[in-house]
Parts: C-alpha cells; structure tokens; sequence
C-alpha cells in the first residue's frame, strides 16, 4: 500500500489545501493529513476542531482513503508512524518550491524520505494567512475555504 503523508498547519484548512488532497488521494491508495502541532508557531484555530472539520470535508467530497491525524513531533517521524513513503507539500509558487525544496532536502537527509509536490494551480494565490486578513477585515471567505471550515471559523475572532 502507497501511503502519502500531507503535513501542515491547516489553519485554517483552505481549498488549495483540499485541491492537493483530492490530487493526492487519486497518486497513493492512502493519504493521511497531518495537523502539526507547534508550540513555536501562534495557532489561530483549535487542531482538535479543525481536524474534526477537515474530515467532514473528506467525507462530503467521498475521499475515503484520506484520513487526519495530528502529530507534535518532526514530521518526518509523523510521517513513519503512520507508514508513509512519502511526504506531500503544496506548491503556490517559486518562493514555496525555494522554501520546500530545502525543507525535502533536510527530511531526506534525516529519514530517507522523499518529498513528492502539487501544485496548487488556480488556487495557489489562496494562503491561510490571506483567508485570516480578509476574515479580520470583515470580507467573505466563503470561496477561499470549504464550507464546513467555513462554518467553523465565520464567527469566530482569530485565536479562538
């Protein structure tokens, strides 16, 4: 069984972000998400509550070979516990191929994992940081994120 492991802070969970999933789940028989958890990094959403969010998304859309988990050690150490070959990142642009490339050169380094990308394509302008500012702003998100990541965080100030 291939297994892909699709790491990230998800916060929040936007639909380049599942334009990679669905891309991913069609290339490994499983994909696993995983919500990192870092103490260094200022989080905006509740993991717990996302993860609950993101597999209600995975269900609406019938990726049944897509599951999330969260993890608060390396991710390439997430990544073996969960069986993956592996792992997964988004490309918007050259500035993430830049960062991830080095990112995929370090994990290789330390695990003998590999880093496979997708390009997030017509929506590689969409960030979770540009869907809080506009969020903040009192603008509509409505389009930047799935629906049920939506209703999660409409009403809810950043940090909640």
């Amino acid at each position: 069984m291939k297994i892909g492991f699709y790491p990230g802070s998800f916060d929040p969970f936007t639909n380049g972000h599942l334009r990679v999933v669905k891309r991913s789940s069609l290339l490994f028989d499983k994909v696993v998400i995983g919500i990192g958890l870092n103490e260094d990094k200022k989080v905006r959403y509740n993991h717990e509550e996302m993860k609950e969010a993101i597999k209600r998304v995975l269900e609406r859309e019938g990726l049944t070979n897509v599951e999330v988990v969260t993890y608060n050690n390396l991710t390439v150490d997430a990544a073996r516990d969960n069986g993956a070959e592996l792992i997964i990142r988004g490309i918007r642009n050259g500035m993430d191929y830049d960062y991830e490339e080095n990112l995929a050169l370090i994990n290789e380094e330390i695990s003998g994992l590999d880093t496979i990308y997708i390009r997030a394509g017509n929506l590689g302008y969409i960030s979770s940081s540009f869907v809080v500012q506009l969020l903040q702003n009192g603008r509509d998100i409505s389009g930047y994120v799935p629906q049920e990541i939506y209703e999660l965080i409409k009403d809810r100030p950043v940090g909640m």
